[in-house]
């Protein structure tokens, strides 16, 4: 089973029980706190054998003072027959009130120890803090797959605000949930009876009667050398019973002190288990330190948190269940399709697949990778594999490769379609990687690796021209993605640009509608965006969105991006069509890879024609003045400098430190943005030897043409965009 599958489930199965224990765990991490503030505690150095003098003096009959973990001091006695427990001030040994073990409800107790169900309530709140321990190391886990490793872990978190929640509250309180779920195992072992904290027997001592009278307390040499920071206990002698010891107890031990000479009679050292015994007590109740009480308390309530926000990313991620439907029999098909996915998207592009291939007459059988496998009526089998995190297989297929590469190869041509982001730098890795295991095991292939950036349901088509192609068979790959749920965006602002002849632009403003907390939960509607996220347009009769770079971000209260006629284009000739008031069917998807991190070191900025867009939402973002220096590359400054009035302010203000502009179509404009570049190549080369963040937009040749530039302006560095790209310095948002 994986470690998500571990986590859902432990979850589901568990997470009210969790909740409880959390909930009440906080209540109960009131009491420390309150004992803390209802006493003063006694000056660290102050000698036992002090005290027992003072509280002797006010309370004659005093039998046992007790040393609370939160410093209070209690003296328990009789009035007669009824027993008393009283707070003192050190200090003079004067009663202030009486004391009570806990002023919470003793119900609350039980129910966080016991589940109110006594002994057995007692096993089933251990088997509760091994589950939780599990959920806890499952979620570092999956935290540390999410964002990409230990040194991404402080990243921004992107996703609807259940997903943001539950990972961002994770980064905060899981290793203190870890600790109380391991100390609560720890003491509920001891309760239990399954580790004993001493099996030693007391000693058997008696004071030895000299005929003198017993010493006073304050004279005992060994009370006159313990602080009163170190006791826990000290039981009076009886009065009535002149053998009888004082009896002293103490984090490192206890100790038996003869009455009439002061001298300890007998000392045993605390065993191993008790001394952990006596930690886990601290760290999971907070004793003897209230402000980790208080944090204790705040975690244990965000149990609550994690409970609400886990059960709607898991009614969120029901929703993309595979459903494949037309499966015919495994031993019956003679094309097979195994997916490795992590989101549950590529099982779409896996069912347009297998109703293209059903069309021509092929008997399909769709399963996922970890039970790849072949018959004796298999004639092709096709894997979609998706790449998660830093090159790693979706948690489903942790184990595919080794079972791949354990398997011996059939002959039959196995042909491997990748799909990821480019702008990470394991774009595919784990495609790749599977690729070359089936290449190495022997395995042919009808078509070499192709790789999806992005979920393009265009690339996937042209793969769909050379598949049928190859097939010598007519073949389709029509693939309509599932659309979230969009939300009604109002046009507000439009700034046209002439363009180039037929390509006019236009910078559109839309409002952006607040979103109730429901709506954000379940990841509908627009959420929270930043400059570099994408909005998909749904433009009217068509169910295929079309992906524009963000040029904003949520805290700049308005949506904008820049639209290029294209020709043919649906989308943007819907687009360019809008007037002030009209309304577009929008959603968002988030582009984590091209995300600016919070950063002091230099940005530099590369982008052409309307890939200036994000990079001009970045600029508008930089309210901490960071340095960030733009390479503008475009045809002709009078038709298509885009954002041009917004750039030349910012420079004003200070948000963009320099900018470096190129016009290929203009007399003297400087050629491409490459040639500016070159131009400017010993500033380039000190920016990125200052650790320069890189981000590029425009066109797959312009993309292009920007690395190979760099990769020989860089050369003196013994630097490459490859070795930007992995030490995550470098990212490209190519169209």
């Amino acid at each position: 089973m994986s470690w998500k599958a571990i986590h859902r489930w432990l979850g589901l199965t568990v997470g009210t029980l969790a909740v409880v224990l959390g909930v009440t765990g906080a209540i109960l991490a009131i009491d420390p706190v309150q004992q803390a503030w209802q006493a003063p505690a006694a000056p660290g150095d102050l000698p036992v054998a002090t005290l027992v003098e003072r509280v002797t003096r006010t309370v004659p009959d005093a039998e046992e003072i007790r040393h609370l973990p939160s410093g209070a001091n209690v003296v328990f006695s009789f009035a007669g027959d009824q027993p008393q427990a009283s707070y003192v001030d050190p200090a003079d040994g004067r009663v202030l009130g009486a004391w009570q073990a806990s002023v919470l409800p003793r119900w609350v107790k039980n129910l966080h120890r016991s589940l109110l169900l006594g002994d057995a309530g007692r096993w089933g709140a251990a088997g509760m803090a091994l589950a939780m321990a599990l959920i806890c190391i499952s979620a570092l886990v999956l935290l540390l797959r999410r964002m990409g490793g230990w040194r991404r872990l402080a990243a921004r978190v992107r996703g609807s605000l259940a997903q943001r929640t539950h990972v961002v509250a994770g980064r905060v309180v899981l290793a203190v949930l870890c600790l109380t779920s391991l100390t609560a195992l720890t003491m509920s072992a001891s309760t239990l009876g399954l580790v004993a904290l001493d099996t030693r027997a007391e000693p058997e001592v008696l004071s030895v009667v000299t005929g003198k009278p017993a010493l006073p307390g304050a004279q005992l040499a060994a009370l006159q050398g313990l602080a009163v920071r170190d006791l826990r206990k000290l039981n009076f002698p009886g009065a009535t019973d002149p053998q009888d010891t004082w009896k002293v107890a103490t984090a490192q031990g206890q100790g038996w002190i003869d009455r009439y000479s002061g001298q300890m009679l007998a000392w045993q050292d605390a065993t191993l288990a008790q001394r952990v015994y006596d930690w886990a007590v601290v760290l999971h109740t907070g004793e003897a330190a209230w402000p980790w009480a208080v944090v204790l308390g705040l975690v244990g309530a965000s149990v609550l948190l994690f409970w609400v926000s886990g059960l709607v990313i898991w009614w969120q991620a029901r929703r993309l269940v595979p459903h494949i439907t037309g499966n015919t029999p495994l031993a019956q098909a003679d094309v097979l399709i195994f997916v490795a996915s992590e989101g549950g998207s590529t099982w779409g592009f896996a069912q347009t697949l297998q109703d293209a291939l059903s069309q021509g007459g092929h008997r399909v059988h769709t399963s996922a990778l970890e039970n790849f496998q072949t018959t004796a009526a298999t004639r092709q089998v096709f894997v979609l594999a998706a790449t998660y995190g830093e090159g790693q297989a979706p948690a489903h297929a942790s184990h595919a490769l080794q079972h791949i590469a354990s398997l011996k190869a059939s002959g039959v041509p196995v042909t491997v379609l990748g799909f990821g982001d480019r702008q990470f730098p394991a774009f595919c890795a784990f495609a790749e990687a599977l690729d070359q295991t089936l290449r190495t095991q022997g395995w042919p292939a009808l078509l070499p690796l192709e790789c999806i950036h992005q979920q393009s349901g265009q690339q996937f088509a042209r793969w769909g021209v050379a598949l049928a192609q190859a097939l010598n068979e007519p073949l389709v790959l029509a693939h309509v993605p599932r659309v979230p749920v969009t939300t009604a965006l109002t046009l507000v602002a439009r700034q046209d640009y002439p363009g180039a002849t037929g390509q006019a632009t236009a910078i559109l403003r839309f409002a952006w509608p607040a979103q109730g907390l429901g709506a954000r939960l379940r990841g509908h509607g627009l959420a929270r965006f930043a400059a570099g996220d994408l909005v998909g347009i749904v433009p009217p009769g068509s169910a295929v969105p079309r992906y524009y770079s963000l040029a904003s971000g949520w805290k700049d209260g308005f949506l904008e991006i820049c639209v290029r006629q294209m020709p043919g284009g649906l989308c943007s000739t819907h687009l360019l069509a809008l007037q002030p008031g009209d309304l577009v069917a929008a959603f968002i998807r988030s582009n984590p890879g091209f995300a600016l991190p919070r950063t002091r070191r230099p940005v530099l900025l590369i982008g052409a024609g309307t890939g200036v867009a994000p990079l001009a939402g970045f600029i508008r973002r930089n309210d901490r003045r960071s340095p960030m220096h733009l390479f503008f590359g475009g045809r002709d400054p009078a038709r298509d400098f885009y954002f041009g009035p917004e750039i030349q302010r910012w420079l004003g203000e200070g948000r963009l430190t320099s900018l470096q502009t190129a016009f290929s179509r203009v007399p003297d404009g400087g050629g491409y943005v490459q040639d500016a570049l070159r131009r400017d190549a010993e500033r380039v080369r000190s920016l990125v030897a200052q650790g320069a963040i890189v981000r590029v937009c425009g066109g797959r040749a312009m993309a292009q043409g920007v690395a190979e530039t760099l990769d020989v302006v860089l050369a003196p560095l013994q630097l490459s965009v490859a070795k930007l790209k992995a030490k995550e310095c470098y990212a490209e948002d190519v169209f």
